[in-house]
């Protein structure tokens, strides 16, 4: 049962190499979408100091507030706590568990783009997060 509040949420951590601007709009599109059905985590292997401004500005179109976030860097607690590992980009940073789910999503990296350019790839990750949504919540996905 979706409501059942002593089910065990799955967690997904994103995963890209500065953790500025495709894994934290990925972050904020699922707990968006997911709400409190699903924990989100977001990472990179060299994370930048601070969240990439189109990023923010492209999410804050969508009515999705990431201005708050910070960067975080990948650790392996990170991965062996999670469900699913998402990477985008990261090359071999991320450390393998089996039992793990792990996707990798070849995306654009946003940094140094305008919003014209960053709005298709954050248009990409929605529709990649929507799937995701209905696979691992499929009462909320068909709602």
């Amino acid at each position: 049962m979706a409501d059942n509040p002593t089910a065990v949420k799955p967690t997904v951590l994103f995963v890209c190499v500065h953790n500025a601007g495709r894994s934290q709009m990925a972050a904020g599109y699922l707990r968006a979408l997911g709400g409190d059905s699903v924990e989100v985590l977001s990472a990179g292997s060299a994370p930048r100091d601070t969240i990439n401004p189109v990023a923010v500005e492209a999410m804050a179109e969508e009515g999705i507030d990431i201005s708050d976030n910070t960067p975080k860097v990948l650790t392996v607690d990170a991965v062996r706590e999670s469900d699913v590992v998402i990477t985008m980009g990261c090359g071999d940073a991320c450390p393998i568990f089996p039992g793990k789910r792990y996707e990798d999503w070849e995306l654009d990296d946003p940094a140094g783009l305008g919003i014209e350019a960053v709005r298709p790839i954050r248009d990409e990750i929605r529709t990649r997060i929507e799937a995701l949504v209905a696979e691992l919540l499929p009462a909320r996905g068909a709602a």
